[in-house]
């Protein structure tokens, strides 16, 4: 499984190492990949402009799985299991597990993962991998809740916010367990998550650790 930080100063034009690198994976040229846009509103201009992206680092066809306009559980099943990779997109990751909850469709990402697709995200999407987000109720984040996310990358996670220091995610681990580790993804960066759990960082990470009532940055 790939988390991915993705790069808002990226030329879309141009092939993505890191895209390709996942598509490698895939164990087949030109792979086919599902597209879930739920944090995104299945927005279709974001839709076309990643697509360009894919098919510009190796990718054959990418179907858009609604979620949000016009979902049929079918339909949606069918493009998930037929592709060789499923993808979620950025966009707000509230939403997104909305999304996903309310067609209860966690049950069918885990599956399909134990049965051995291969899963990736960007933004938003990657922290919907994972295992918990944080929803505030002040532009200070002291004041927040956990909610679950898919749990299927069973880590923390934020993506570059690097510039602001990993605010949203030091808050996150704050409000987590203590000995909690959080990965903070940078821009152009993604970490791989293997079944077994196994952490490995594809470029530049920081890594922070709740200890007491302190978040302090891990080795």
């Amino acid at each position: 499984m790939f988390l991915i930080a993705g790069d808002p100063g990226s030329r879309r034009s141009e092939t993505d190492p890191l895209l390709r690198t996942v598509f490698d994976h895939c164990g087949v040229s030109s792979p086919s990949i599902a597209y879930i846009g739920a944090a995104s509103g299945d927005d279709r201009r974001f839709f076309t402009m990643v697509t360009g992206a894919f098919t510009n680092s190796g990718a054959g066809d990418v179907t858009l799985a609604t979620t949000v306009r016009h979902f049929e559980r079918g339909s949606f099943e069918k493009t998930c299991v037929a592709a060789d990779a499923v993808f979620f997109s950025g966009g707000d990751v509230d939403e997104g597990m909305a999304v996903v909850n309310r067609h209860r469709l966690a049950p069918l990402f885990r599956e399909l993962y134990r049965g051995g697709k291969l899963l990736f995200g960007i933004s938003a999407g990657s922290i919907m991998l994972a295992r918990a987000w944080a929803r505030f109720r002040d532009v200070n984040k002291s004041v927040g809740e956990l909610f679950p996310c898919l749990g299927i990358a069973n880590i923390l996670c934020d993506v570059h916010d690097e510039e602001e220091n990993w605010g949203e995610l030091r808050a996150l681990l704050k409000l987590s367990p203590e000995s909690s580790i959080g990965y903070g993804i940078r821009a152009g960066s993604a970490i791989v998550v293997d079944p077994h759990g196994t952490v490995e960082p594809m470029r530049e990470i920081d890594t922070f650790i709740k200890q007491g009532n302190l978040v302090e940055r891990g080795g």
